[in-house]
């Protein structure tokens, strides 16, 4: 599956070009130079996700931004409001914010409302970033092209947790994240690769 559009910047942060359109997720350390932002997604109010200095960097007048309830208050201009299981049409893509929370871990509590992104392409690939969540009874159903899924541990799914979530809803290609800053390394990234059954593509922060 050609991946070139989809950018890791680190973290939970993503970059992924459609069609002439630059779309965010959790922008987090960008460089002065990041390209602007048609839409920026929201996952949580922590602020590694919801960074108001690098949103300022990449947005303009026409940005749109979607987020949970708890980030629409701290930001100004276009911005849209989503909560778990909530399907938007953003720009003329078909959105559906997934629930992204711990089962058993304090720091991200269901009753949050915090999210995750199931982002429909122009081109119609699927990509679902996962927020910062373990393996909740949600995803199982999921259908998707291509699974952006935490694998540090410590606040989200471990490296072993990912796999087994990529191993029951089948992406056709997974790409772990949320290591390498804070938590986890590399090699929570190649556990996930060698436990998962289907095609995952380790990158390469794009500073």
């Amino acid at each position: 599956m050609e991946v070139g559009h989809i950018h890791w910047l680190g973290h939970a942060s993503f970059r992924v070009d459609d069609e002439g359109k630059s779309i965010y997720v959790d922008p987090w350390k960008l460089p002065q130079n990041a390209p602007k932002a048609d839409i920026i997604f929201i996952t949580h109010s922590h602020y590694d996700h919801f960074s108001p200095d690098d949103i300022a960097k990449i947005r303009t007048a026409d940005t749109v931004i979607v987020c949970p309830e708890d980030v629409v208050d701290q930001v100004k201009g276009n911005v849209r409001k989503a909560g778990p299981g909530q399907s938007l049409d953003v720009e003329g893509l078909s959105v559906t914010a997934i629930p992204a929370y711990n089962l058993s871990k304090k720091f991200h509590p269901k009753e949050s409302q915090w999210i995750g992104y199931l982002i429909k392409l122009s081109n119609g690939t699927s990509i679902y970033h996962a927020g910062d969540t373990d393996f909740a009874p949600e995803m199982r159903t999921l259908r998707v092209d291509v699974a952006l899924l935490p694998c540090g541990g410590t606040y989200t799914m471990d490296a072993k947790e990912a796999a087994q979530a990529a191993n029951t809803f089948k992406p056709k290609l997974l790409i772990p994240m949320h290591f390498g800053d804070i938590v986890g390394s590399v090699k929570d990234a190649e556990t996930v690769k060698s436990l998962f059954k289907g095609d995952t593509l380790i990158k390469k922060p794009e500073r």
